[in-house]
């Protein structure tokens, strides 16, 4: 992922709190010290707290108006070392066995039809988020996907120019062999996308609308199915760790149906036996998409799964703001920076796109406390299929 110029002004302007024992300088072992730097100086500072025999027990953002050093334990009292930087081993590129592509396209796209569309938020939930289920039967070729992709739907109806509406792709929420396992269907998570223009009008998205407001029997067409960017590693003992925020559920309820699902482990001729780790973003607890199934999963299977929650009109961080996902990735950063040392770890990241300067932010303070420079990490990680980001 790329960040603009803009971005990283921002993230210079955020300060991060140091917590470090042992730290030597002159042979003299010092007590339990504070440190406030800003975040370009970070990873310069854990890199010389590090070199000098420091041990950093934590590190927490702090907000951009809190002054860029605490007084009298300044970064620049840091004796200075030579600067080095721990990276992991990744391995070469996993190999995936044949991935179907665009078996249709919008020129002659598949007709679906429609067998169920239910909310799923509860009572007290914000917006409007519906599971939607076609049914791929009768096609030739069989409209076949596999976990992590994504298809394409065209709404019905023209545009503003009186043309034919373009598709639109949307997350796969099923596994290949759909929520009925009979392998002849496929699911998706949208939610209503609605916003007010700069006259103040309320805007409703054309697709979004169009299927949440959609009837059973609709005839619908679909294209795809797209993407090899959130495929599932082969490996049966691979760990994976998920971060998600609204829809962006979508792919990882594939994954977590794939693993953990006793009918889908009869199918699949694939055993799980690796950790998977959800982090889920949501604004109030109601709006939790497919909670009470990956609860049930966690209760079953504690040995191999986990699951975290960030509601954010609910729970504080420990600054006292909102609790956001980036901040439960600083709150359990010795544990997944643990788990990516393991070269057969993945992260999974989809949402929101406003989501990624985030957790790339908690990412840095999570690798800079390992001692790890975050900014050289990642695109080993993105280069080793280790690291994967699908945002809109």
């Amino acid at each position: 992922m790329r960040v603009s110029s803009a971005a990283n002004n921002t993230y210079n302007e955020r300060v991060f709190t140091l917590v470090v024992v042992g730290l030597q300088s002159s042979n003299q072992r010092r007590s339990e010290q504070t440190f406030t730097v800003s975040y370009d100086r970070l990873q310069s500072t854990v890199q010389r707290i590090n070199a000098c025999g420091g041990r950093i027990l934590s590190v927490t953002a702090g907000n951009a108006s809190a002054p860029a050093h605490s007084p009298g334990s300044s970064a620049s009292n840091v004796p200075k070392a030579p600067a080095t930087s721990t990276v992991t081993d990744t391995p070469s590129k996993p190999a995936h066995k044949t991935v179907p592509v665009n078996l249709y396209k919008p020129k002659a796209p598949f007709i679906g039809t429609v067998t169920e569309n239910y909310s799923l938020l509860k009572e007290g939930a914000i917006g409007r988020v519906q599971h939607i289920t076609f049914d791929l039967s009768g096609g030739d070729p069989h409209l076949a996907y596999v976990e992590g992709q994504s298809i394409g739907i065209i709404p019905e109806g023209e545009d503003a120019k009186g043309k034919p509406h373009k598709l639109r792709l949307y997350s796969i929420a099923s596994t290949r062999h759909g929520d009925n396992m009979e392998g002849n269907t496929v699911s998706l998570c949208v939610r209503q996308l609605e916003y007010k223009n700069e006259a103040g009008e309320e805007i409703k998205g054309v697709c979004s609308t169009y299927l949440c407001d959609i009837e059973p029997g609709t005839k619908v067409k679909i294209t795809g199915p797209v993407g090899k960017e959130m495929l599932l590693p082969d490996d049966e003992d691979a760990n994976v760790i998920m971060l998600a925020t609204g829809t962006g559920i979508a792919p990882m309820r594939t994954y977590l149906r794939r693993m953990f699902e006793p009918t889908e482990q009869e199918k699949n001729g694939w055993t799980f036996r690796g950790k998977a780790w959800l982090f889920m973003g949501a604004p109030k607890t109601p709006n939790l998409l497919y909670d009470e199934d990956f609860e049930h999963y966690e209760r079953q299977y504690p040995d191999n799964f986990r699951y975290t929650k960030a509601i954010s009109r609910e729970q504080q961080n420990t600054k006292g703001g909102r609790m956001y996902i980036q901040d439960r990735v600083l709150e359990h950063a010795d544990e997944i920076f643990s788990m990516i040392e393991n070269p057969k770890t993945h992260v999974y990241m989809c949402g929101l796109r406003g989501m990624e300067p985030g957790i790339d932010e908690a990412m840095s303070a999570a690798a800079a406390a390992k001692g790890l420079d975050w900014s050289e990490l990642r695109p080993q990680l993105k280069k080793a299929e280790r690291w994967h980001v699908e945002t809109y």
